[in-house]
């Protein structure tokens, strides 16, 4: 997600998605966030908003947006949590997802992984209270719906087994894991992985009162030149009829995809699933059916994630591409990637929103248009000129939507949230 190094679920009734029973519904969020934003993150009188996502991601993983830092106290954890959901209520957003098993361990007292490094500085290390019981219970405060954000296969930042908690599953079962590029992954050949990872996350699904569940774009590992992901053995044992490593690899997040979706479902009917992917699903020089991009990771053959499928026969609820480039842009053109999404979804009763870079404004290192404070606010335009299917946008990540850097969510809030605009 947001790689810095880098119509039965029609978009009007988003509400009804999550209403049927859980009480901190989008419906709930139109019906209590407030006006303008003021400084403190205080909102208004209550002005519903309109019948649209608008989301930001609470990314755990790396501290990257929270906790700021390992091994802080409780209360200055929940105290930054708070001021988070306080910057969604600011810019009257109604969403937030929150990473809640960033490398397979926890936010939450999960009897399946240990407690998040990322929160205690040591995994699994008691924190003495239930960070995704707060934030559900702060996030419906304030009319937000809450979206639960687990990555399914990544185990660790780094390849040592001997670093992860003495209990953690990929060292009681260590031919689960596999290194690559640096990190840990759970091997997704594995039927017994797939099986366990879903348990882990359907836990925090049934124990909780949330508004979704989400994934990002991480399913096999982002390739890495010169190096192999090992699981020929996996592939030999399980292949079945399969004569193609790449088709066999698509088979087993299918499976896991579809699986999930039926899980969740079963669970909480009515409960939205959804997916967060790497915008290219293949370039049309690899395939017709592509996109006109360029060059590039294409998530179909280089992440095993067929996600086109996925859209084409419902197996999820909600996609939100990640179109992190600027329109325009050569190789990856935000407006040709926007209308390409459009189509795919059109028909499908998959409600399409758009993720947007907000950690690119301002950044000396990227193209000229994230210098402009107007870049976001222009794809918003040009989504409510050209494509109704797109039924709301999501910014990466929470740390750059409470910076504003150049303005430029207030740029977003005058011309398409600001109540009564």
């Amino acid at each position: 997600m947001g790689r810095i190094s880098r119509r039965g679920f029609a978009l009007a009734s988003m509400a009804t998605l999550v209403g049927t029973f859980s009480t901190g519904s989008v419906a709930g969020a139109r019906e209590r966030v407030g006006a303008a934003p003021a400084a403190d993150g205080a909102g208004g009188g209550a002005v519903p908003l309109a019948e649209e996502l608008r989301g930001m991601w609470i990314a755990s993983v790396s501290n990257i947006d929270w906790p700021a830092q390992p091994g802080q106290s409780a209360d200055t954890v929940r105290s930054d949590l708070v001021k988070l959901l306080d910057v969604a209520v600011r810019w009257e957003l109604n969403t937030v997802f929150l990473q809640v098993r960033p490398t397979a361990d926890a936010f939450w007292p999960s009897p399946h992984e240990p407690w998040s490094e990322w929160l205690t500085g040591t995994q699994g290390e008691d924190p003495g209270w239930d960070p995704l019981a707060f934030a559900v219970e702060e996030a419906h405060a304030r009319g937000l719906a809450l979206h639960v954000w687990f990555n399914p296969y990544r185990v660790a930042t780094h390849t040592d087994p001997s670093r992860l908690a003495a209990d953690h599953p990929a060292r009681r079962e260590p031919t689960w894991a596999v290194p690559y590029g640096g990190r840990l992954y759970y091997n997704p050949g594995l039927p017994e992985v797939r099986e366990f990872v879903q348990e882990a996350m359907m836990h925090a699904v049934t124990s909780y009162d949330i508004d979704g569940v989400h994934w990002d774009d991480y399913f096999y590992p982002y390739p890495v030149a010169g190096e192999a992901f090992d699981d020929d053995d996996a592939f030999a044992e399980h292949g079945g009829d399969f004569t193609d490593k790449g088709d066999w690899r698509r088979n087993n997040i299918d499976l896991l995809v579809r699986e999930m979706r039926d899980r969740v479902a079963e669970a909480k009917p009515g409960l939205p699933f959804g997916v967060s992917p790497f915008a290219v699903w293949r370039n049309k020089s690899t395939d017709p059916l592509g996109s006109d991009t360029r060059g590039g990771v294409q998530t179909y053959d280089d992440l095993y994630a067929d996600v086109r499928t996925w859209v084409r026969e419902s197996w999820v609820d909600y996609v939100i591409p990640q179109i992190y480039w600027e329109i325009g842009n050569e190789a990856a053109d935000y407006a040709v990637l926007a209308a390409w999404w459009s189509q795919v979804a059109d028909g499908t009763g998959v409600a399409l929103y758009l993720g947007e870079a907000a950690y690119k404004v301002g950044d000396p290192a990227q193209p000229a248009a994230w210098q402009e404070p107007g870049e976001l606010s222009s794809h918003l335009a040009l989504t409510a000129e050209r494509h109704p299917q797109v039924g709301g946008h999501v910014f990466y990540s929470a740390k750059q939507v409470a910076a504003d850097p150049l303005g430029a969510l207030t740029r977003v809030w005058e011309d398409h949230y600001q109540s009564g605009s």
